[in-house]
């Protein structure tokens, strides 16, 4: 196939086969480890008939290969687990069953994914708007004092850790001048004012981090378009400076920017565990520290999944951006 449907098929079919890749991968490092897989599955609490159930569950005494097709088989067509007193049907894509609360990982998952979207598209929103702003603005102040500023503020914020950043807005502004609520995750379809509003700390402390990278790599893609040829040649022929800037050198900063968003908006979208713990947000990273504490094996290897679905989604997205970016993509 030829042409921008073709290129997004490619771009769709080597998705899949990385998400089938990263299968093999994640079920190899958390399946096929030294030790005894039924009961750190289990649990420590489990006793030996429990463990000896996970392990009939996990087809442990088959040969490996068999193991991974009971896996993968699960997260195509779904599975069925023996719950002790009943069997329970785990709809495709089937990644387990908690060993802690019995629940489908799945909808685990489920439930806690708006928590964690909304704390991944706000920041996104915020880190855009300021780290591309400072950016052209900084190309916009070059060699002025506005630009050298611009330039130590995001070097600081660049080296800043997450969790810093959020325990000084939430002393500062939470504690001292009571200017906003301490986080507390209220549903969108409740009240969508208050949502956002519980909201606006953790989307800060996140996007005041990121940002200073966008910043960044707008400067660098600006500046570098700005000294190509073809941007000499506008201003030769009269082209005003903002329009340059705006027009033609933004543009040039547009496929580093689409690369770093989603690689951080896939991962975001798996789980930002700072950040969810930090400000106590019951979402996707904050429930992967708790399995992770009570070793529930399957509730991580489904994060960790979910994790990589998520950033393989993204990329695949970004290239079809790419595209539509520069057409020249297509071609490649």
């Amino acid at each position: 196939m030829n042409g921008f449907g073709g290129f997004v098929v490619r771009r769709a079919a080597g998705a899949v086969v990385t998400l089938f890749a990263l299968s093999v991968i994640i079920y190899v490092v958390f399946y096929v480890t030294p030790g005894d897989v039924a009961q750190i599955t289990c649990g420590p609490r489990c006793s030996p008939a429990q463990v000896r159930q996970v392990a009939g569950q996990l087809h442990l005494d088959d040969p490996l290969y068999a193991r991974y097709w009971q896996f993968l088989q699960g997260l195509v067509a779904g599975q069925d687990y023996s719950t002790g007193t009943s069997v329970q049907h785990c709809a495709a894509p089937c990644l387990g069953l908690s060993y802690q609360t019995d629940q489908q990982v799945l909808a685990l998952i489920l439930a806690k994914l708006p928590v964690t979207a909304s704390l991944a598209v706000g920041s996104m929103v915020l880190w855009l708007i300021i780290g591309v702003g400072t950016g052209v603005l900084s190309v916009w102040r070059r060699g002025r004092l506005t630009e050298r500023l611009l330039t130590t503020v995001t070097l600081a914020g660049m080296s800043t850790p997450v969790f810093v950043i959020g325990l000084v807005l939430m002393i500062v502004v939470c504690g001292q001048l009571e200017l906003l609520p301490f986080p507390q995750y209220v549903p969108f379809t409740d009240d969508p004012e208050q949502w956002a509003w519980n909201l606006l700390l953790p989307w800060l402390s996140l996007a005041l981090i990121e940002s200073a990278t966008y910043a960044r790599i707008t400067r660098a893609a600006m500046l570098e378009t700005l000294a190509e040829d073809h941007v000499r040649t506008f201003r030769a022929y009269g082209v005003g400076e903002r329009a340059v800037i705006g027009r033609h050198a933004l543009r040039g900063a547009l496929a580093p920017l689409i690369a770093v968003n989603a690689n951080n908006i896939g991962v975001l979208f798996g789980g930002a565990v700072l950040t969810e713990t930090l400000f106590g947000l019951p979402g996707i990273g904050r429930e992967m520290v708790e399995a992770v504490k009570v070793v529930d094996l399957p509730v991580v290897v489904g994060m960790v999944l979910v994790t990589g679905f998520f950033v393989v989604l993204a990329n695949a997205v970004a290239d079809v951006l790419y595209a539509v970016a520069d057409r020249r993509v297509v071609l490649t």
